[in-house]
């Protein structure tokens, strides 16, 4: 049995809109995408973007439609971390095993490409087209100049919602009754810079790390660009004795990154005038359930669970939403309710686990990797690691690395810190880390 043709509406051309379109091009359906913006590949970017990590479920959802290898010829992979302490130098953590990697990519070019794909296998684009109404219990899509212009309506079978953490088509659900819904936006916004390539167009930094200047409540990031060039993020509280707030003159931002980032302030483009006209942005956790009305809507990528940035596994989560979503199609064919109901289901507690984690990984860049007492932790955790590989995979690896539900990595991960609490609390642990006595311990306190 295949699938009945429908016509099928996505909101939103962004990454996880123009996968999801190419996905479902594949079953004969009539796509159409729209955007209140314009076509990406028609205008300078934003300066208000934080690169890409893709990562292994980004990467199985691309190589399941076969554009997995066209994607990485824009993409450099970071196999480790450059972690750039104050009064020490540059040292490198690995992420994961040999060979392990997460990539960086520009979103602007990848969104670019992501829609040149879509439109090859004739997906229908309508950008400048903004969506102010929807009924859900008939699939209508009303667009129109103004929310009081006069509006043109288009009849569906299908609606998808990939518009991002404001969703229009998530706010029409959430008049319905029993919808739940929750934002939580923390009180750190971020600032785009850039580090310029040097004149013969190599990288200014070790192109294959990820680049961290942690300082406590703060922090600067610069991912690798195929030009050279590094995307630089600065997260920083909106208000403080240090914050944005603060830095309202060219020369209190020259003093800020003279006191904090001296070793890298004068690679940085354009410094202070990059930081005045960029855009200081916010960063929400938004949850909903549920993510789907009948068999007529549904809520896909950030429109159902926005997260924070700090996992690098926003778009990656997005990706594997479409990836189960297919693999629901499959099964249940032309049974819309059944795949929506089940889709919902299983990814509403994956997508909660990937908030929390994410959260937590801000805390981690932020702070704790210039902690000794957390280095030493996770030397600890390397070493039995590498000795148990079979009883014990770090957290960060389960999730970047695996395709294993994200669920699973929070609950496996919160019983390893427990573990892990304990050895920490064990007298002279810095002098006997790596002695058998601490593996033997381990190796108990992981008994059932």
């Amino acid at each position: 049995m295949k699938q009945k043709p429908k016509n099928i509406a996505i909101i939103g051309s962004g990454l996880v809109g123009s996968l999801l379109a190419i996905y479902l091009k594949r079953y004969s359906h009539a796509i159409t995408v729209f955007d209140r913006r314009p076509d990406i590949r028609t205008i300078e970017f934003s300066g208000r973007s934080i690169n890409l990590a893709m990562s292994n479920r980004g990467w199985r959802a691309l190589e399941e439609v076969g554009i997995a290898e066209e994607i990485k010829k824009i993409a450099i992979p970071l196999d480790k971390r450059a972690m750039h302490v104050h009064d020490r130098p540059v040292y490198f953590q690995r992420y994961g095993k040999e060979g392990e990697a997460i990539w960086s990519i520009s979103r602007g070019i990848l969104n670019r490409k992501m829609i040149d794909l879509a439109e090859q296998t004739g997906v229908t684009f309508k950008f400048n087209e903004k969506v102010w109404d929807v009924s859900l219990p008939d699939a209508k899509v009303y667009t129109g100049e103004s929310e009081k212009s006069e509006w043109k309506a288009y009849q569906f079978d299908l609606i998808f919602g990939c518009d991002g953490a404001f969703s229009r088509v998530r706010h029409k659900m959430q008049r319905r009754s029993r919808f739940d819904y929750s934002q939580d936006f923390i009180d750190v916004g971020y600032k785009e810079l850039t580090i310029p390539p040097n004149a013969d167009g190599t990288h200014k930094l070790d192109k294959n790390s990820f680049h961290i200047w942690p300082r406590g409540k703060f922090m600067l990031i610069a991912m690798p660009n195929i030009d050279g060039s590094f995307t630089c993020t600065l997260f920083l509280p909106f208000e403080g004795d240090v914050s944005f707030e603060k830095l309202t003159t060219k020369n209190e931002a020259k003093a800020f990154f003279k006191t904090y980032f001296p070793n890298v302030r004068k690679e940085i483009e354009n410094l202070t005038k990059d930081f005045f006209d960029n855009p200081t942005s916010a960063m929400v956790t938004m949850k909903c359930y549920p993510w789907t009305y009948w068999d007529k809507v549904a809520l896909v990528g950030d429109s159902a669970h926005a997260i924070v940035p700090f996992y690098g596994q926003g778009m990656n989560a997005g990706f594997e939403d479409i990836f189960e979503l297919d693999k629901l199609i499959k099964t249940h064919q032309n049974d819309w309710e059944t795949i929506f109901a089940t889709y919902q289901e299983i990814r509403k507690p994956n997508a909660d686990a990937i908030a929390t984690l994410s959260y937590r990984n801000f805390i981690e860049m932020s702070s704790k990797t210039a902690d000794a007492k957390f280095l030493l932790q996770k030397k600890i955790e390397k070493r039995f690691s590498d000795k148990h590989p079979d009883k014990w995979i770090p957290v960060y690896s389960r999730v970047t690395f695996s395709e294993r539900p994200y669920a699973e990595a929070l609950a496996i991960g919160d019983r390893q810190e427990a573990i892990m609490h304990e050895i920490m609390q064990v007298a002279n642990i810095a002098d006997k880390w790596d002695s058998p006595e601490i593996e033997r311990k381990i190796l108990a306190l992981l008994k059932p």
